[in-house]
């Protein structure tokens, strides 16, 4: 059965021979143990055991039928819109699970953006090759339950010039050797989330490319186990606390991870190849991926929207001002804003299309730039209104160890209390999760530049809002004898790149 515990995921971690994945300069042995990464395992293996556990079983699985079982939600192909507005439901139900971004949404989007983009290849142009091609890696896939990240944001070099202008060549992934057994790529793909922990990386395009750029147009997926692959994992904020182990500030939960995914001059076999210079198709890939991933943020964002107004309720009440109006005022301008995001995103699900003649669901894509567009902003005034509430204590706590130390623990016992039916220990708990979620990469800096800065969002509502039609309607109503659009939709919308 195509479904795997998240033991069996773990342990299968261990078995790699080849990756290089590096921790602060040191190369990593073993990811499953390093405390810098045990944390982003601990996230990822909630994705697996939710297609196990009782509250989340419903959500986290789906039936292929392409295999024709049921497998992991994470590598299932949507099938309508009931399939997206699942997808938002289980990313906000697994944010409750895990407090962090679980880091496998990438990989997920990416074998989406596959199935459509090599689809509309083989019917638009009658080249079945690569929609072959993918159509067995998703068999393997889905059989194996792998954990996939998805690899789209090059380095980019000099951001004016196109990938062939460059005067670093490999600032964009491209092709160096074609064989005839298949080709070799170097290159690097920045901030990619979870890549020391998956088993696959699937490599896509990151922007829209002309003719001179065709080496760069490619798409494919290999095991990170693969000669040629090196990983250098990231620095986040207080990120050295995971070495320091213990129960509060040594992140003892769950926690995600970015890397520097570098290929070496490594060599893809061509049953590999999704996209092979072909580049009329990369701007698609870009704007199908995206959109999904945009849609996505209003699952895990609102869900950790949900910890960090639970954790500012739960402070609230231990300081004894939970009842008090201007509090009251914050949660609920909180719980608004991270509601508003949520809804955008079932609107962007709700609203599906389908790009192919059997199936191809994608999602609405203004409304999943308006999603976007709002992750962008909520979270830092949500965080903001959260950090109110905490008070300074937030960020200058004294550390675990301090409450550790019997000489200490009673004196920050008596004098960290609030409210007196709560222990110090609990304030201080919910202190540091909400310092570990209002202030992440995960919650802040990802909500700004996952899946696209802003500024993409606003360039995609732009090119989508039909101002022409928007004024033939305020005309016709102003009696300036504008015609009256025909078309039928009530949105004043033009379609997307993908679906024209």
């Amino acid at each position: 059965m195509g479904l795997r515990t998240g033991d069996q995921y773990v342990e299968g971690l261990r078995d790699r021979k080849h990756v290089e994945v590096f921790v602060l300069g040191k190369r990593v042995d073993d990811v499953t143990t390093h405390p810098f990464l045990k944390p982003s395992v601990k996230a990822f293996k909630a994705t697996f055991d939710a297609a196990f556990e009782e509250d989340t079983r419903g959500l986290a699985r789906a039936y292929s039928p392409f295999i024709g079982e049921e497998v992991n939600r994470f590598v299932h192909i949507h099938q309508g819109p009931e399939d997206l507005v699942a997808k938002v439901k289980l990313l906000r139900k697994l944010s409750h699970k895990v407090g962090t971004c679980f880091q496998r949404c990438v990989g997920w989007d990416a074998l989406n953006t596959l199935y459509i983009v090599t689809g509309k290849i083989a019917e638009r142009e009658g080249r079945k090759e690569y929609f072959n091609r993918f159509l067995e890696y998703l068999k393997y896939v889905q059989r194996r339950d792998l954990a996939l990240a998805g690899a789209m944001t090059d380095v980019k070099g000099v951001r004016t010039l196109r990938p062939s202008e460059q005067p670093n060549r490999d600032a964009y992934v491209h092709v160096v050797e074609e064989r005839a057994d298949g080709i070799v790529v170097r290159g690097a793909k920045a901030n990619i989330t979870g890549v020391a922990v998956v088993d696959e990386v699937v490599v896509m395009p990151t922007r829209a490319m002309t003719e001179k750029d065709a080496e760069y147009a490619v798409s494919f997926a290999i095991p990170l186990d693969t000669p040629g692959v090196k990983v250098v994992v990231g620095r986040q904020l207080n990120d050295a606390r995971r070495l320091e182990g213990g129960e509060i500030d040594g992140l003892p939960y769950a926690f995600n991870h970015e890397g520097l995914l570098i290929l070496d001059d490594v060599f893809v076999p061509w049953e590999r190849v999704f996209l092979y210079k072909d580049w009329r198709w990369a701007s698609q890939f870009v704007e199908i991926f995206s959109n999904y991933h945009r849609q996505g943020y209003a699952g895990c964002k609102s869900g950790l929207g949900d910890v960090i107004i639970g954790a500012s309720y739960g402070l609230a009440r231990r300081l004894g001002i939970a009842d008090k109006p201007h509090v009251q005022e914050k949660l609920t301008e909180m719980a608004f804003l991270n509601e508003a995001m949520y809804s955008a995103g079932l609107a962007a699900s709700w609203e599906a299309r389908k790009l192919l003649r059997d199936g191809g669901w994608w999602v609405n894509p203004m409304y999943a730039n308006i999603t976007k567009h709002l992750v962008a902003r909520f979270p830092y005034e949500i965080s903001r209104l959260a950090h109110d509430i905490a008070g300074g204590l937030l960020g200058t706590a004294p550390s675990e160890a301090d409450f550790r130390n019997p000489e200490l623990r009673p004196l920050l016992e008596k004098y960290l209390q609030g409210v007196p039916e709560f222990p110090a220990e609990e304030r201080l708990r919910l202190l540091r999760l909400l310092e570990n979620t209002s202030l992440s990469v995960a919650y802040l800096i990802e909500s700004v530049h996952g899946a696209g800065s802003p500024q993409a969002q606003r360039i995609s509502i732009q090119r989508i809002y039909d101002l022409q039609r928007a004024e033939a309607i305020a005309s016709r109503l102003a009696g300036l004898k504008a015609e009256a659009p025909a078309d039928a939709k009530a949105e004043p919308h033009r379609p997307a790149e993908a679906e024209r």
